[in-house]
């Protein structure tokens, strides 16, 4: 199987293709998926979002980016790993920023200053190399968000940023190859593409578990955002989907004795809980 950050030579950055992650070391309804394809949103995918203007850290210069207009699209449901389903738009096509000038490309929640140290292993590994894509249509395609994922991926690991920053990006990564799979479900002769796209987010969710994982033992919280039940939680939900039921059955358990974690994670830590007692039983 090709590394996770395929596609990047295309880029310049072929010798990134293959470079450790860390330092250390859901399964849907696909009749209600393909009946939410088959809906027919109120506006186009290109009215839920608007270019918003970035200084990039790296090279100073003016960009702009393709960002979600805050609370425009339709919440239809949340998958078990935390996945956000809006109706008309995959938001997960808009979480990267890249700047063209010099190829800094992050989260959108990564793209600010940081340390001296940091920008150079950019401009010494990123800038001086990279041969950035155009992005020139009204809406970011998959394969152009994908590309984007990858190369943030490509900058996270090269500034040598935390094991949390790393997980999250190949967490979201495996988010968008699964609406991508979404996208071309009901298509005729995509099977192929399909399997291809699930392998893909099969290997991206495994990176995030041992990142995550490796982050918790080393990383004060909130993390990306999270606060450690939710954390916690995704660990306990990717280690399910791997078959890691300790790892799953540990995290479980310490959101559920937790005297800070709210209601909805605990109720969700519960489903968890007896999806892992009905594999145990099947095991049986």
């Amino acid at each position: 199987m090709s590394g996770i950050l395929s596609g990047l030579a295309s880029l310049g950055l072929g010798d990134l293709e293959n470079v450790n992650i860390f330092e250390e070391s859901e399964k849907n309804d696909s009749a209600e998926i393909k009946k939410e394809a088959k809906m027919t949103p109120e506006f186009q995918e290109k009215d839920y979002i608007f270019d918003r203007s970035f200084e990039c850290p790296i090279c100073g210069k003016k960009i702009t980016s393709k960002i979600m207009k805050t609370g425009k699209a339709k919440l239809l449901r949340v998958d078990k790993d935390l996945r956000p389903v809006h109706e008309g738009v995959d938001t997960q096509k808009y979480e990267v920023v890249a700047c063209q000038e010099c190829g800094f490309t992050a989260l959108n929640r990564y793209f600010q200053p940081m340390p001296a140290n940091q920008t150079k292993l950019i401009r010494d590994k990123i800038s001086y190399n990279v041969r950035m894509h155009k992005y020139n249509g009204d809406i970011y395609t998959y394969e152009e968000a994908l590309e984007r994922y990858k190369l943030a991926l490509a900058c996270a690991i090269v500034k040598q940023g935390k094991n949390s920053e790393k997980a999250y990006i190949c967490l979201k990564t495996s988010w968008l190859l699964r609406g991508w799979q979404e996208a071309l479900m009901g298509e005729k002769d995509k099977e192929a593409e399909i399997a291809r796209l699930k392998e893909e987010e099969k290997e991206y969710r495994s990176n995030a578990l041992e990142g995550f994982v490796a982050a918790m033992g080393k990383e004060s919280f909130p993390m990306c955002g999270m606060e450690e039940s939710t954390v916690s939680y995704l660990i306990a939900a990717l280690a399910l989907e791997f078959g890691k039921t300790e790892l799953a059955s540990q995290q479980i358990s310490s959101i559920l004795t937790s005297k800070t974690a709210g209601v909805r994670v605990k109720d969700k830590a519960r489903d968890l809980k007896d999806e892992l007692l009905a594999q145990a039983k099947k095991a049986k």
